[in-house]
This record gives structure tokens, sequence and C-alpha cells, in this order.
């Protein structure tokens, strides 16, 4: 597991290192810690993950679906290629998509293809919430949502994915006392 870092030791970062560590929150969208960093300072947590999403809510709506865009399908040909980012394909195996048998496979691609063709999207999920199963339920579902819906669907789970994300990277305080 990577080190974690303190919000203070976050608050000390120049642009470089701070979009180096956290420019993989938004999958292929370094533009979006880029934009956090401006933020700076933190107070907490939760008030960094914020300048995260506030980027994203500022970015123009072609930047906010090329954000969606740069999501890979879940079970898709990414992760059969081996071609997913190292936190795409750990949080696809918390959710057991990387031992599917070969109909929820064959079902995975019938739901990555009907997404792509009535929203021109992938199907994103922050699949550390989920089972294989939520998952189905919920794409089956998010299926019969407008395009303006799913994209706000989307980046809700985006936020979802980069907090579980953020969580795995900055912790308590580097002196070890109380983070309240």
């Amino acid at each position: 597991m990577p080190k974690k870092f303190s919000i203070e030791e976050v608050n000390r970062m120049d642009a470089e290192e701070f979009i180096s560590r956290f420019g993989s929150l938004f999958e292929h969208s370094p533009w979006v810690a880029k934009g956090a960093w401006q933020e700076r300072p933190f107070d907490d947590l939760d008030g960094l993950h914020g300048a995260f999403v506030d980027t994203v809510h500022r970015a123009t709506m072609e930047g906010r679906v090329a954000l969606i865009r740069a999501h890979p399908d879940l079970a898709g040909k990414a992760a059969l290629a081996g071609e997913l980012t190292s936190e795409s394909a750990s949080e696809q195996a918390s959710a057991g998509l990387d031992r599917l048998s070969p109909e929820e496979y064959a079902e995975f691609h019938h739901l990555n293809t009907a997404y792509r063709e009535k929203f021109g999207l992938p199907y994103v999920v922050c699949v550390r919430d989920h089972t294989k199963e939520t998952i189905f339920a919920g794409a089956r579902r998010r299926l019969a949502n407008s395009r303006r819906e799913e994209i706000e669907a989307a980046l809700g789970e985006i936020a979802r994915i980069s907090r579980r994300r953020l969580e795995d990277l900055v912790g308590e305080p580097a002196n070890g006392g109380d983070a309240s």
C-alpha cells in the first residue's frame, strides 16, 4: 500500500508533485488535479476532495463528457488486454469483474454496447461500492436515463471513485496526532 500523506504534506506539495501524486484520481485526466491544486490550502480530506469535484463542475460540458469517456468499459477490451490503469484494474477485481463466467462477460459486453449506443459514454460506477450483481442491476436501471441524467449519474460515480482513491492516499497527519 502506498504511503499516506497528511493534509499538511499535501498542502506543501508544489504543483508538479501534487499532479504526479493525484493526477490519476480521475482516469487519464490530470487536468482535474491541476485545477484542484490551485485551491490550496485544504483544511481536511473533505476540502481536498471538494476542490477536485469543484474543478470538474467548473469544466465545460465537453470537458466533463471527455472525463466520463476516459473511463474504461467494465470488464471490457481494455481489461482483457491488461490495459487498465492500476487503480481501475484493482477496483474491477474488487467486485469480481476479473473473474466473470462466459455468460456474465457476454452480458457485460451487451450492456457496455447498449450504453455506448444510447449515450455515447461508458457505463461508469464506483465498483468498490458494489458487487457484480448490483453493477448489472444498476446498468439495466440506468439505461432508462436520459443522456443528461446519465451524464450527471456518471459524474456522481466519478466523484465517489475519486473519493475512495483519495482516501487510499491521504490519511493521518505526518506527526501521528489527532486528525480531527
